[in-house]
């Protein structure tokens, strides 16, 4: 199954860094995305949607996005059911952010300072100081390959 969301918009707040008691970073913002279509003589309608991200992407959007920022969100739906207090059965829908980054330029995100990437992942390794002979190696050992 497939549940992969992909949006861009401006954050509607200023987003506030919070804790669970155990420690965990979490934020909650929304954002504002504008709707592809527009009906002749209207103005332009925009979806306002919830999110959630936890740990490091907390962090970062905590340290670099402010209301009106321009973010670019890659994450999936989650919705949960719940009982209000007036005994009304609800439904929230929210977007879990897995990855944010910025979009536009300095200007219309609001930071002065360059934007610092958000990676997690591992660098690639580097080959600068390889010599012919190295790769020769590497490249001479087809004794495996199925062709």
């Amino acid at each position: 199954m497939i549940n992969t969301v992909a949006l861009m918009g401006r954050l509607t707040y200023d987003p506030e860094l919070r804790s669970t008691p155990q420690g965990v970073s979490v934020i909650r913002f929304q954002i504002a995305v504008d709707r592809n279509y527009q009906k002749a003589g209207t103005e332009r309608q925009a979806d306002f949607i919830d999110c959630v991200a936890w740990r490091q992407t907390a962090d970062f959007i905590s340290r670099y996005f402010h209301k009106g920022s321009m973010i670019a969100v890659e994450g999936s739906i989650q919705t949960q059911n719940y009982t209000d207090k007036n005994g009304n059965q609800r439904k929230s829908v929210e977007v879990v952010a897995n990855n944010v980054s910025f979009c536009g330029s300095r200007s219309e995100t609001g930071t002065g300072a360059p934007a610092p990437q958000q990676n997690f992942e591992q660098p690639a390794p580097s080959y600068s100081n390889a010599s012919e002979s190295d790769f020769e190696e590497i490249l001479d050992d087809d004794d495996d390959l199925p062709f």
